[in-house]
């Protein structure tokens, strides 16, 4: 029977039950621990009236891309880029020399930053959203900074690249399946105003791929060759609708997908520097006229290649104006970085220039939070550019995800405000997904209520105290993935946590162990590496076969496996260590179901569980007469309407548990047929169905779905074979497995 109880068990791997008591006790140690920070962090008082906050994200930019970082980096002054506005805000406030994106690459960095949630949570396994649609990331309802923001009151806005998906409508106003069948003169279906932004102007992706550039040389460089056809600013262009604002490409002419070529909304790409600044200026000061404490959230198009750095920004040189701190002239990727110290330069300006209307007597730059940071490390493969460590861009090592991160609020005690001072650094490990959690706390908001299934922040983990000055010592561990040196498959993991104690025994160090890509895509965990970078920070000495560091590598993968499997980092504090796995392959389960009525399906596991699963099968909601369960060796589909005996042509599963539970995965095959369609959990958004052995994008994404959350007694879950937006096919598959928890009365 395949019913099984995996008591004590964080995967689908067995673990022997010494090793699971270990665990147990161990994690509720570091659980207490962090409990207790989070107790110090509940003392700060909220600040009275609440900060303005902004957040500057550069793009592809390393920790040695900025002077602010010189000393810590060790480049000299004959190759240091000078960001004299960066050193400006370091020493204002606090310099984090230990900062990190959620994954090496761009798209899922902006999806944990935003969420408070890793990205594999979600659908993208690595890569980034690619094609001039990349569907949405974020589905409707799920918690945002700007939501967060937004119901506190806040006024809120993006300018620059956006990156997390979004949808188009086709002429008839229904949703596009992709770029093809869009028309771009009609408002978008799906943009940041549906994730809690009241204003945006943006592009939406990196700006070489957001849309034609009708700059003179690009245009001539495009046209030598049929291949870049498609790049041309014409009819059939398929590269992107260039400028967004709020839900309208700005520059579509109703010629086919053609842009305007000429006026201010042609898509230049050296003029988005200035555009965009331009833009969080006037929106900034729109609201400081209207009294109203403002969220803006400015990721920059800089230094992502093409580097295209603009003339000036508000009559500063930026192209050809790059020098190193030795005086010396650089070259366009230079300017192109150093196009974000001008841009932060003019927000500061304008802070420390402009009176406060909500604090009369102040300057807006004492109660705003400003932060700089990046989305993932450098592009390029260069020591300078990196810092003292390994790799760069699309690697899991540290030159991929470690990066800059300066934050100053001068009214919360974050750094001084002076910037004639030293400024402070620290070296607690941060990470983007922190910021959810701590700007709850900075503006007095409850973070959502995971056990009583409501979604949000599941990662976030507030660092106020960091901010403040303090060294946080104990923390959840933090993840980062997509590993482009895997020569396998490059949806590799790592997993950071310092200081652990195993059985009493304590292993001082920064350990950081790497995955294969299972533990992503089906939550089994099988180490690669290992590496201690409080004596390694360049990763060279794998530790993994030392076996004096078995009982550490055994501790941390059950660490890693439980934070995967258990939906979040929040969810580990409620998490039930047993886990149920339904497996359709199993012949005795599966012959619980083979050939029975799909309507009513009621199976309850022994006396230890006292839970009891109702299955029913429908069709365009509707259920199916005279429909049955049929399984194989794939796994359970429907005797139905369709054509074959699987789920599909709308076809759905649908599951009612009679106790709250946690879903930790289900595992769809689409053999044969084809991956489509949508689950939802009770009356949230659906999400768009991903399976154990087909890719969902331009990669593979392929795994179980992951992470689904809290299912409330009586509450559905649904896995349907109809399109998801009801305009792309729909899918043909199985259902193979289910794993669930259940949670306590």
């Amino acid at each position: 029977m395949s019913l099984k109880m995996e008591k004590g068990k964080v995967s689908m791997q067995s673990l022997h039950h010494d090793r699971v008591k270990s665990l147990i006790t161990s994690f509720v140690a570091s659980l207490i621990l962090w409990v207790s920070q989070a107790d110090v962090c509940a003392q700060v008082q909220p600040s009275e009236p609440p900060p303005n906050v902004i957040l500057m994200m550069a793009d592809d930019m390393g920790l040695g891309d900025t002077s602010a970082y010189q000393d810590f980096t060790g480049n000299h002054d004959d190759v240091q880029l000078d960001t004299p506005n960066m050193e400006r805000l370091a020493r204002m406030g606090v310099r984090f020399t230990d900062a990190h994106t959620p994954s090496s690459r761009c798209s899922p960095t902006r999806y944990g930053l935003l969420t408070g949630r890793y990205p594999w949570r979600n659908r993208l396994k690595h890569w980034v959203l690619f094609g001039s649609q990349g569907d949405p990331m974020i589905e409707p309802g799920r918690p945002t900074l700007a939501t967060l923001f937004r119901d506190q009151g806040y006024a809120t806005g993006m300018v620059g690249k956006w990156h997390v998906g979004l949808r188009y409508r086709r002429s008839d106003g229904l949703p596009a399946s992709g770029w093809s069948d869009a028309d771009i003169t009609q408002p978008l279906h799906t943009t940041p105003l549906d994730h809690g932004f009241d204003y945006c102007r943006f592009t939406s992706r990196s700006h070489g791929t957001s849309g034609p550039n009708v700059g003179v040389s690009a245009t001539k460089k495009a046209s030598k060759t049929k291949k870049n056809s498609g790049k041309i600013n014409g009819p059939l262009q398929n590269v992107g609708p260039g400028h967004i604002h709020g839900r309208i490409a700005v520059g579509a002419t109703g010629n086919g997908k053609q842009l305007v070529s000429e006026g201010p909304d042609a898509y230049v790409h050296s003029n988005l520097g200035s555009r965009h600044s331009d833009h969080a200026i006037e929106w900034i000061s729109e609201q400081v006229q209207s009294a109203k404490p403002f969220f803006l959230y400015y990721p920059s198009n800089s230094n992502h290649g093409p580097h295209t750095p603009d003339v000036s920004i508000d009559g500063v040189p930026v192209q050809s104006a790059s020098r190193t701190k030795s005086g010396n002239s650089m070259n366009a990727r230079y300017d192109y970085v150093y196009e974000n110290d001008v841009a932060l330069g003019r927000l500061l300006d304008y802070l420390s220039e402009n009176n406060d209307p909500r604090n009369p007597g102040q300057k807006l730059i004492e109660n705003t939070i400003v932060i700089f940071t990046s989305d993932n490390g450098a592009e390029i493969n260069q020591n300078v550019a990196s810092g003292p460590f390994r790799s760069h861009k699309g690697s899991t090592y540290e030159g991929g995800h470690r990066v800059p991160f300066l934050v100053s609020w001068k009214a919360g005690k974050v750094g001084d405000g002076d910037a004639t001072t030293a400024g402070q650094d620290n070296v607690t490990l941060v990470g983007h997904c922190d910021l959810f959690a701590t700007f709850a706390q900075i503006i007095n908001a409850p973070l959502p209520n995971l056990a009583e299934g409501e979604k949000g922040a599941e990662d976030s983990f507030s660092v106020v105290t960091a901010w403040q000055g303090n060294t946080v010592q104990k923390r959840p561990p933090l993840f980062f993935h997509d590993h482009k040196e895997s020569k396998t498959d490059h949806a590799v993991s790592a997993f950071r946590l310092d200081d652990p104690v195993v059985d009493g025994k304590s292993f001082p160090g920064q350990w950081k162990l790497f995955f294969d890509a299972q533990l992503l895509r089906r939550g089994v965990a099988n180490p690669i590496e290992l590496y201690d970078l409080a004596t390694d920070q360049l990763e060279q000495n794998n530790r993994l076969d030392d076996s004096r560091l078995q009982p550490l590598i055994d501790h941390l993968t059950q660490i890693a496996t439980l934070h995967r499997n258990s939906g979040g980092h929040r969810m580990t504090e409620f998490a039930p260590s047993q886990r149920i796995v339904l497996d359709w392959t199993d012949t005795d389960f599966a012959n619980r179901f083979d050939g029975k009525p799909a309507a009513g399906l009621t199976i309850s596991p022994d006396s230890d569980t006292a839970v009891t699963v109702e299955f029913n099968a429908s069709q365009h909601g509707k259920p199916i007469p005279s429909a049955r369960f049929v399984t194989n060796v794939r796994g359970l589909g429907i005797d139905g309407p369709g054509k074959f005996d699987q789920v599909e042509s709308s076809e759905a599963i649908s599951l009612k548990f009679d106790r709250d539970v946690i879903i930790d995965s289900a595992g769809l095959i689409a053999g044969n047929g084809q991956c489509g369609g949508f689950y939802r959990v009770g009356d949230h958004a659906p999400l768009a169905i991903y399976c154990i052995d087909a890719a969902l994008d331009a990669n593979d994404q392929s795994g179980v779905i992951s992470d689904v959350g809290v299912l409330k007694a009586g509450e559905s879950l649904i896995l349907s074979s109809s399109p998801h937006y009801q305009t792309e096919p729909a899918g043909q598959w199985r259902l193979q497995s289910l794993t669930f928890r259940v949670l306590p009365k």
